[in-house]
């Protein structure tokens, strides 16, 4: 396989722009009841109207994103802002807590359980607030980030269901994306706040959960980041410990710290190694680091996040490091997901496939697929092969 950078290029960002974009623009906008409809067919008819406010609050950030990094049409700010108006009026309880879920009119559904409702919130309100200059937008996005720092070592608060001090775990998820979220508010924070947190996230994510001997991210660890021997505590999520390299690349790039890039190379490449499916091709969903039985029964299901971020990840491997491997690594990932994942018949990305590769769910969005994985990856690696195809 010979792929040209520049053409490649061409293929993200038209694909973004001409495809996966229009498809929500037409397909996924509730102009009488507000928000945005995220439970769409293969086709983009809608079959539930509920609103999960993670999605909802994902995608304001994705039209304010593009609306502020790619072209400021007036389009995109009025749908951003459609949704921003909503989820400011329906999303959060009387404390504050962002909700997990609204039925189509913004009547709450689902108790705000977790935090990431309240790390997308912050993260939708700042890309808004950068986009429109709205000062309550400010505001909203000052708040949430509050509550995720304040929340973020006991997200589940009064909803955790484990009984406590028994086996603490702490999870991946909370520091990875706190990470991320810390570099999309920097405009908003203090610098010394903004090192501080970077600081605690970087440390957190490369020294408790990255087990140095076998280079693997684990999901889950005790507080203290000792390995736990049970179904939670062996539990490797490739996808996410993927997704939280690029990050971590994202903030070491922005230090100029080399060998923490060249570290999370290192262990995007391990995790490629170990979670590969040499049978059927693609990323396995979910495995155990000793080779026993996952508890995910959709173990080795192959869904579109979990490619979508690993071509990320190496894009922006390949162009901060040079190093082959990433390069050949692309090639193969490449191959599969635009093969696998890309509808060719009615526009946007399949979700969820098998092991052998076949759709196991042709829908386009759900309760946890919505407008956000696949135009963010395609943006970023439009514009990292833009860069390299700049170099020659």
């Amino acid at each position: 396989m010979n792929y040209d950078f520049k053409e490649l290029a061409k293929l993200y960002k038209d694909t973004l722009l001409n495809n996966v974009v229009p498809f929500w623009e037409q397909n996924s906008i509730d102009w009488e009841a507000g928000g945005y409809f995220t439970c769409l067919d293969r086709s983009g008819q809608v079959y539930d109207t509920d609103k999960f406010i993670w999605l909802q609050n994902r995608q304001v950030w994705t039209f304010s994103m593009l609306y502020n990094r790619v072209e400021q049409r007036s389009e995109w700010l009025k749908i951003a802002g459609h949704g921003a108006s909503f989820l400011a009026e329906h999303g959060r309880d009387p404390q504050g807590n962002w909700y997990f879920a609204l039925d189509r009119s913004g009547q709450p559904l689902i108790q705000p359980y977790n935090i990431f409702s309240d790390c997308f919130a912050a993260m939708a309100f700042s890309q808004y607030a950068l986009a429109d200059g709205e000062s309550w937008a400010k505001d909203v996005a000052l708040q949430a980030y509050q509550n995720v720092l304040r929340r973020k070592d006991d997200p589940k608060g009064q909803y955790n269901k484990t009984y406590p001090d028994t086996r603490s775990l702490k999870s991946l998820a909370v520091p990875m994306i706190l990470a991320n979220l810390t570099l999309e508010m920097a405009w908003l924070l203090p610098s010394e706040e903004l090192d501080r947190v970077l600081d605690l996230t970087v440390r957190e994510v490369m020294n408790d959960f990255l087990d140095q001997e076998r280079g693997l991210m684990f999901e889950n660890v005790a507080p203290d980041g000792s390995h736990v021997d049970c179904f939670e505590g062996r539990s490797i999520n490739p996808g996410h410990g993927i997704e939280a390299m690029w990050f971590i690349m994202d903030i070491a790039n922005r230090r100029q710290d080399r060998a923490t890039i060249n570290q999370a190379v290192d262990v995007v490449l391990n995790i490629l190694n170990f979670a590969w499916d040499d049978k059927y091709g693609g990323i396995y969903y979910f495995m155990d680091a000793d080779g026993h039985p996952p508890q995910q029964l959709e173990w080795n299901q192959k869904l579109w996040w979990v490619h979508v971020e690993i071509l990320v990840a190496l894009t922006m491997g390949y162009r901060l490091t040079g190093r082959e491997e990433c390069w050949t690594w692309y090639q193969r990932v490449h191959e599969y997901t635009w093969t696998h994942f890309a509808d060719l018949e009615h526009g946007e990305w399949f979700g969820y496939l098998d092991r052998q590769g076949e759709v196991l769910l042709d829908l386009k969005g759900g309760k946890w697929k919505g407008c956000f994985h696949v135009p963010r990856a395609l943006l970023m690696c439009w514009r990292e092969f833009e860069e390299l195809g700049n170099r020659l």
